[in-house]
């Protein structure tokens, strides 16, 4: 079996849908595979535990590989790569801020605590804030989706309690992907990236994109990633097909 060059981090069965469109674009130019953490209703959510569980993965590799996630996934390879970073070759993040705890899940609870409203209304609104104006049907849907993940997606924050972490930089080259319309890791936080970064390193806002930004958007971010990649140096797999 080939040994993958690309690592993306799933951290929700529930959402992973949202990542296939630029799996299969990825996968196209280079060797991609997918890292999957579930959490079942009876397991404590830990970062801890997920980064331990990555290691036994990654401990299996011959060679650093680019880590890959988005949101929650993100803020796990930003972890790893600190504590490995002989394990990384590169870390591409999405939809994740400077203060990189902030998630979709943060933000759920914070505003069930401020608006005097049920569930369903705000998981609706929630459908809007990170994916933009929705048919009803398809609103639905979403939230739906959105409900479930809330048991059993990985993240530091629940009802009771949300966690800070501070800014912190990656010892690997990085690049940090965001969306133009995101209200999560928004705007503030995705500019103050810029002063953790290194020479090589890249910033990217994709136009009109929301905290998904990749789902809808997957060309455009695979060209981001795979321009990065071939930056800093790449084997013959990695680099894009010539058209």
């Amino acid at each position: 079996m080939t040994a993958p060059d690309v690592l993306w981090l799933s951290v929700s069965p529930n959402l992973r849908g949202f990542d296939q469109p630029l799996l299969r674009v990825l996968s196209q130019q280079t060797t991609v595979a997918e890292w999957q953490y579930r959490q079942t209703l009876d397991e404590a959510c830990s970062l801890r535990n997920a980064l331990n569980l990555l290691d036994d993965y990654l401990s299996q590799e011959t060679s650093p590989i680019h880590l890959v996630g988005h949101g929650t996934g993100g803020l796990l390879g930003l972890m790893y790569a600190r504590k490995y970073p002989e394990k990384i070759r590169s870390l591409s993040l999405l939809s994740v801020g400077v203060h990189p705890a902030v998630d979709w899940q943060a933000h759920y609870y914070v505003q069930r605590e401020m608006m005097p409203c049920g569930r369903e209304v705000l998981l609706a609104q929630m459908v809007y804030t990170l994916f933009g104006k929705q048919s009803k049907v398809m609103t639905d849907v979403l939230a739906k989706i959105l409900d479930q993940a809330l048991a059993t997606s990985l993240s530091p924050h629940s009802l009771w309690q949300r966690v800070s972490i501070p800014p912190m930089n990656a010892p690997v080259p990085l690049i940090v992907c965001g969306g133009a319309n995101d209200a999560i890791a928004g705007l503030n936080q995705f500019n103050e990236w810029w002063s953790w970064l290194k020479d090589g390193d890249r910033l990217w806002q994709c136009p009109n994109g929301y905290y998904f930004f990749h789902y809808f958007q997957p060309q455009q971010v695979a060209q981001q990633l795979l321009d990065f990649w071939q930056s800093i140096g790449l084997s013959p797999a990695l680099v894009p097909a010539q058209s």
